[in-house]
């Protein structure tokens, strides 16, 4: 096994996001998805993100060339084989996640670390199709990878010391500052965000104030880095959704019930930046 490879399941926003720190850190990185065009965009993305830090003076061009030669496309899991980490973000569908850990199960090595990347499911859930669930644990970054410090581990009852070690030090090496949370509905930091930015929702959908004054009144009252609708639009209000959906269900709090206008811009396909629309227009 060598824990200096790294496999990253999903080539979307958080998938091509982990993979650009991990190889950032100089970690061999493979990038899987369901397809060729989605790797491929991906990395191409990684590029795109490491090119506006060269033209920034964030990254060194020297670092963004290495940083490239240390990214390949996974066509297929077997790829995962004599890896240290496999990474999944993949949809948050319990389903899938069950026969994706199952798949690599039988792929990587028993010492290596199985993580999600999943914002609010069950990591004793997801590793319910494993024959080792004491290797699953969750790693669970924010968007956007390359820029946000915080990495959330999730340990279960079954998790082991060895494999908390380890997580929490790919985590340092990928530069994140990580903070250990025992399974649980939410985690620590979508449980609390998910609330505000409900709550933020329901403010506009009765006219309190413009979407641009709720995110001032944090940005500028809490400083927080960046207001919860605009966070919402980013995450993809499709996601936020389905994560209040399952915290309600959990929970049974009304504080995670998804306000009707959540819903109807679901279902109008306004789903954030990445439909060009959301509660804000984007280019």
């Amino acid at each position: 096994m060598d824990q200096n490879r790294v496999v990253v399941i999903g080539a979307g926003t958080m998938g091509h996001g982990i993979a650009q720190v991990a190889a950032s850190a100089g970690l061999q990185v493979a990038l899987h998805d369901v397809s060729s065009d989605r790797i491929e965009a991906g990395l191409a993305a990684v590029e795109r993100n490491l090119t506006k830090g060269v033209e920034k003076g964030k990254v060194q061009p020297q670092d963004r060339a290495q940083t490239l030669s240390r990214l390949t496309a996974a066509p297929d899991l077997s790829m995962a084989e004599g890896c240290g980490l496999v990474v999944e973000a993949v949809p948050e569908d319990i389903g899938l996640k069950n026969a994706l850990f199952a798949r690599l199960d039988e792929i990587i090595d028993a010492d290596a670390i199985l993580a999600s990347n999943t914002s609010s499911l069950s990591i004793a859930s997801i590793a319910e199709g494993t024959k080792h669930p004491q290797r699953v644990i969750g790693m669970h970054f924010f968007n956007p990878v390359h820029i946000m410090s915080l990495l959330e581990v999730v340990k279960t009852d079954r998790t082991t010391p060895d494999v908390l070690e380890r997580t929490l030090d790919y985590g340092r090496r990928f530069g994140k500052e990580p903070i250990v949370v025992v399974d649980s509905p939410g985690f620590a930091s979508s449980r609390l965000g998910l609330v505000l930015g409900l709550e933020a929702m329901r403010m506009f959908e009765q006219g309190v104030a413009s979407a641009e004054d709720i995110d001032k009144a944090m940005t500028l009252g809490y400083r927080h880095p960046m207001g919860p609708l605009r966070l919402t639009d980013l995450v993809g209000l499709d996601v936020r959704l389905a994560i209040a959906e399952h915290l309600h269900r959990e929970l049974g709090s009304e504080a995670f019930l998804p306000p009707q206008i959540l819903r109807d811009y679901v279902d109008s396909g306004r789903l954030g930046k990445k439909s060009g629309r959301g509660f804000y227009d984007w280019p």
